[in-house]
Formats: C-alpha cells, structure tokens, sequence
C-alpha cells in the first residue's frame, strides 16, 4: 500500500444500501477515544459517516458522545493483560461487532490492537485496519518481550486489510513481518485549530496558578506513571529551584504498577485539565522525559502552541523535530543531562524563541491530524474497492 500521509480528501463513502458506511474505533479505555483520536473521529462524522467508538466505559463517555459518535461499552476491557479477563472482552467484543455489524473495524492501542484484528474477522467485518501507535516494546527491552510483541503484532497483521503506522521506526522494524502490501506510514497529528500559539490564553492560566507574566515556567504533561519520566524531572526541578516554577499537568494512574506519588515540594502537581492549550501557552519550556512513546501527543500540542522543547531522544519523540532545529534532544533516564538542556533554556531566551518559532512551523506543515483522519478514510476506501464491496461516491469533502 502506499505511503498515504499526503493523500487527497477522500470522497464521501455510500453503502450499497444507500445509508452511510459504519465505522467502528475500537481502543481500550475511553480516554483514548477523546484524547487520542477526538479529531479522527470528528473528522469522520464531518464526512457523514456513521461512527462508533468501542472501549470500556468511563467518564469521557459524555464527550464521545457529544463529537456525534455512538459509544458501545466492553465492560470486561482493561489495559493489563489477563486471560480470564480478555476471554470476556473479546466475548464482547464479539458479540457488540455483530450487533452493530460496522463495515469497518479501526482497531487502535496496542491490547485491542492485537484482539481486535482477530475477533473483527472471526465477527465478519469487511474491513479491518488497525493503527500502530507505538509498539509496546523497545530497543532496550528484553529479547523474550521483544519476540512476545512483534510476533503478536506480525500475526495480528496476517488477518488485517490494512496497516498503518505513526512512525517509520516502528513500520522498518516489522518490515520483515509485515508484508509491504498493507502497510503505510501516516505520520501522526494534533487538533491545530485549537493548539495555537495564544499569550493571552497562558496569562490567564498563569494568574489563576498564582503566577508572575515574568516568571519563568517549566512543565511536564503526562500520567504520574514512573516511565514518563517524573523522577527525572523531579530532580531537575530541585537542582534548578529558583530558577523556575516547575509544573506537572496529568491524572494519577494508580492501575499502573509504574504509578508515582505527587507529593513533592519541588514541582507543582496540578492534576488533569481538558484546558491543554492554555497550559502549553503558560510555558516557558516544555519538558518531555519520557522512557517511551508512540509518537508523542503532547510534543505535537506544545510545538503547535510554539512552546520550547526539551524531549528525551527516543522514537516517538524524534519525529517531533531535529535536535537544535525545533527541539532539544537528551538521552532517556539521564537526570543530568536533562537538567543542563533545561538550564541552557533558561538561561538563553533567544535559543528558546527560535526553537519554539521552528516548532510551530513543523507543526504546521506536519501536524495536522485531519490528515491523518483523510488517510485513514483514504485507506478504507481503497481497501473497499479492492475487495469489490461496491461502496459509492457521494461528494467530495
């Protein structure tokens, strides 16, 4: 297949019935539907496509719901992986895909990646493409989990229509297990009608945190889980006390075994906020520590924002931007060199501009997630042709 990340606007897909083509995203919590895939599935409404979303219920139900997308629950659906408890999802799972009968299944995160595949074809769906949003599994881990997740992703992918990938990295390493045929490089993106740069909007989010137009701002994003690098950014925070306001935006994940604790006299916890914009545009700096990423979100939200970066040198991180052009790169897990990168930040006003200037280009002209959404309709729609379902044209949009 293609590389699909610069295709043309898709036309509008009529089921031979006359009623629109049924998509169904399926990710494993509900938070992901929003946050991960908000404007996909907006998109996707916008095209007049009848769209679902599929994952354990939560409270970002309401917000689904209000993108104009119908929402199944999967109850028995966790993140961890248990036996017992994934036979029941995938009962289900199994059980709501024949209900609903979608004439596509879009499985996402790498759990309902792999299950979904293979119970979206047991179940019959025409169509069946999944995203790869980082493989659950690095360089650096050991060779049983290595072999563990890419031959599950490899044998998932025998019973696909159609791969996409976020990053190249994690498509050149399957490309031996993975045929060619199905599989496209999508890039990834953000929501760039909301993610501006806006000082106004940081100013007033600074004034409700009790903090000085002047004062400078270093902050994190992301869930108090040990392998985003918290610990690493803590110590930053205590070398550099005085020097900044240290913030850290996100919800604790007590499921996860990697979960850290928020109390630490250095960083200001400030929990979640839906108000993500404002709080890019109330940073000086934006730090991402993290040991692993897909393709990092909230790197694409603050190079929008044109916030400065100092991002840890990983995959998932690098397609953010080049080292000393859009962002600062640093090795995972290396608090020292972490901190020097902040400092040298702080200390050259000049190099924070032009790094945040350059990120907002990139973020322009690579970012954009409606893109992304186009490719993945794009993908449907070839995949359909090829297998004579005999959708039709209603439009371009």
């Amino acid at each position: 297949m293609a590389d699909l990340a610069d295709a043309a606007a898709p036309v509008r897909l009529v089921h031979p019935t006359g009623r629109p083509v049924r998509v169904a995203h399926l990710t494993t919590v509900d938070m992901s539907l929003v946050l991960l895939l908000g404007t996909e599935l907006e998109y996707d409404v916008e095209q007049g496509i009848e769209t679902w979303g599929l994952s354990a219920p939560g409270p970002y139900v309401p917000r689904v719901e209000e993108l104009g997308v119908g929402f199944v629950a999967l109850p028995a659906l966790t993140r961890a992986w248990s036996i017992g408890d994934d036979l029941r999802a995938a009962r289900q799972l199994h059980a709501a895909l024949r209900r609903l009968r979608p004439d596509v299944l879009h499985t996402h995160n790498p759990k309902t990646g792999v299950l979904g595949r293979v119970v979206g074809r047991a179940a019959g769906v025409p169509v069946v493409v999944n995203t790869c949003h980082g493989l659950w599994a690095r360089r650096e881990d050991p060779l049983v989990k290595r072999l563990l997740v890419y031959g599950a992703e490899a044998a998932a992918a025998v019973v696909s229509d159609a791969e996409l990938y976020q990053n190249g990295e994690d498509r050149r390493t399957l490309r031996r297990l993975v045929r060619a045929g199905k599989a496209s490089v999508v890039g990834n993106g953000t929501d760039l009608r909301r993610f501006v740069r806006d000082r106004e909007l940081g100013l007033r989010l600074r004034r409700e945190w009790g903090i000085a137009p002047d004062e400078l701002v270093v902050g994190g994003v992301g869930r108090l889980v040990a392998e985003k690098g918290i610990a690493e950014f803590v110590e930053v925070a205590r070398r550099l006390r005085g020097r900044a306001t240290f913030v850290w935006v996100g919800p604790a994940d007590l499921d996860k075994r990697d979960a850290v604790s928020a109390a630490e006299e250095a960083v200001r916890f400030v929990g979640e906020r839906s108000d993500m914009a404002a709080v890019y545009n109330a940073l000086d700096v934006f730090v991402l520590p993290s040991y692993r990423e897909g393709f990092s979100r909230s790197g694409m939200e603050a190079a929008a924002c044109e916030t400065a970066m100092v991002l840890s040198d990983i995959r998932g991180c690098r397609e953010i931007g080049q080292d000393g052009v859009e962002v600062l790169l640093v090795p995972p897990r290396d608090a020292a060199a972490l901190g020097t990168a902040v400092q040298r930040l702080l200390d050259e006003p000049l190099l924070r501009h032009r790094l945040a200037r350059a990120a907002g280009a990139r973020a322009r002209e690579e970012f954009d997630q409606r893109r992304v959404a186009r490719a993945s309709v794009t993908t449907y729609a070839q995949v359909a042709a090829r297998k004579g379902l005999g959708w039709g044209r209603g439009g371009v949009r």
